[in-house]
């Protein structure tokens, strides 16, 4: 009996070690990339850090009031929240009109979903970023369209401060494959038995949609709202390679603003503080969403 109940011991350390080697690979991946990192910024952030200069000294918050008192902070969170407030909307919604028209099924339907999602791949990439900065160029081909329709006003879109922010946003939009692909598994999800009975009580398309269909999307909602506006929240390649933050600072997004104070400025220990603030900021924010959930999100299931 004792050699059996020995057996079974070895067996459950055996299963102990099998499981910690497979865990292994992401807690030191956490531990090296997300948790130390975080902790020595944390530290940087109350210190004169700079990345050139291998001493600092702890200066308290120091990093922090400066901050604060620097208009180009404030000017660069109004920024982002013009641009998270803007894009993350309108993104959800062409994700779902678009995932709305791909759900009937097609021989073409692989096609045009691969082609919806491309954006999506190819969005981050330097090469798209500076194509679409051309585009809204003053020589652009936005402006040779309206040249060839008679509006020859060579407009600077890309130096109007009420227009550069939205050329950032039209791209932010442009890259709504994943959102849209979400959405669309969610519809599938649907029962059709919920549509049938919707049309026997004599609803149209457009009253299942705002009787079935959305109400059942808002999990589905909710998820791709978080987590567009934790992306938005950290745009900065658009902003860096096709305004460089101007004009005026109206696209001078947060992490942008960052950027520079850190390998501009050399200022890492301000820089570290800054990220801070963002953290606390996505942080509250998030929380919020979460808060506002109850509200309007449906949990009921089918």
């Amino acid at each position: 009996m004792e050699k059996q109940k020995f057996s079974l011991i070895g067996f459950l350390k055996r299963d102990t070690v099998a499981a910690v080697v497979c865990m292994m690979p992401f807690i030191i991946g956490f531990l090296a990339f997300l948790l130390v990192p975080m902790i020595q910024s944390l530290y940087f952030s109350f210190t004169n850090f700079h990345m050139i200069r291998p001493t600092y000294e702890f200066v308290g918050f120091e990093n922090f009031q400066r901050m604060f008192n620097d208009t180009r902070f404030w000017s660069s969170l109004r920024a982002t929240f013009n641009f998270v407030f803007g894009s993350v909307p309108l993104r959800l919604l062409f994700a779902l009109i678009v995932a709305l028209l791909l759900l009937k099924g097609s021989k073409m339907s692989g096609i045009y979903r691969a082609m919806y999602y491309l954006p999506s791949i190819l969005g981050g990439s330097l090469a798209v970023v500076i194509l679409w900065g051309r585009i809204f160029a003053s020589d652009g081909l936005l402006n040779q369209i309206l040249d060839l329709v008679g509006l020859n006003q060579h407009f600077p879109w890309l130096g109007d401060a009420s227009t550069t922010i939205w050329t950032l946003i039209l791209l932010a939009v442009w890259q709504f494959g994943s959102s849209m692909l979400i959405f669309l598994s969610a519809l599938k999800q649907i029962p059709d038995q919920l549509y049938e009975a919707s049309a026997i009580d004599g609803s149209g398309k457009i009253g299942s949609f705002f009787k079935i269909t959305l109400p059942l999307l808002t999990p589905t909602i909710f998820f791709n709202l978080v987590m567009q506006t934790i992306a938005g929240f950290l745009a900065f390649t658009q902003a860096f390679v096709i305004t460089q933050g101007g004009p005026r600072d109206t696209t001078r997004f947060y992490v942008l603003h960052m950027y520079e104070t850190i390998f501009n400025f050399n200022r890492a220990g301000e820089g570290a503080a800054q990220a801070w603030i963002m953290l606390i900021i996505i942080g509250v924010i998030t929380l919020i969403l979460f808060k506002t959930k109850r509200f309007w999100v449906y949990d009921g299931g089918y």
